[in-house]
């Protein structure tokens, strides 16, 4: 069975929903977040004050090269994990890939946010950053999910999605 593969942006839901999905499915979740922060010893807050966005983002993409040949995984990415062409291509490798496009101002104003080193200046700078990164979320999107109203309601809806890809 293909990964389902979560992306969006940081408090769209995906660990949320990516534990949920776990659950329903007997599958392992791999959050990109925990696992890199696991791996690293610290936290994210800590690997991008200590060695920079850069180095964060070369550990996402070899975690992609990880995960581009298993199967049966829900993979909760980085907000950011699709900012490289080499990690949207092995996350779908082996992956559907459902983007979780909850409002951006829902999630600025309704999550704690506090942890997320990229969303420390302000709630223009966390909506210039969702417009910058829109293209290459529609761009790595199989399935787009907007219904928001309960994790559960959020997790149905690509339950009722994902089956179409499984043969393909």
């Amino acid at each position: 069975m293909k990964n389902i593969v979560l992306i969006g942006m940081m408090g769209s839901g995906k660990t949320t929903c990516g534990q949920l999905l776990a659950k329903q499915l007997g599958r392992t979740l791999i959050d990109a977040d925990i696992t890199i922060q696991a791996r690293e010893g610290r936290t994210t807050t800590e690997i991008f004050a200590v060695d920079g966005e850069q180095y964060y983002r070369d550990l996402e993409t070899a975690l992609c090269h990880e995960l581009e040949n298993q199967s049966d995984l829900i993979v909760a990415t980085g907000g950011g994990m699709i900012l490289r062409e080499e990690n949207t291509k092995a996350l779908r490798k082996n992956g559907v890939v459902f983007l979780l496009n909850r409002p951006v101002d829902e999630i600025f104003d309704g999550e704690n946010l506090s942890d997320r080193p990229l969303a420390q200046n302000g709630k223009q700078d966390f909506i210039d950053r969702f417009e910058a990164r829109k293209p290459f979320y529609f761009g790595a999107a199989d399935e787009v999910i907007e219904d928001f109203s309960s994790p559960e309601v959020t997790v149905a809806d690509i339950l009722s999605r994902v089956g179409k890809y499984e043969n393909a």
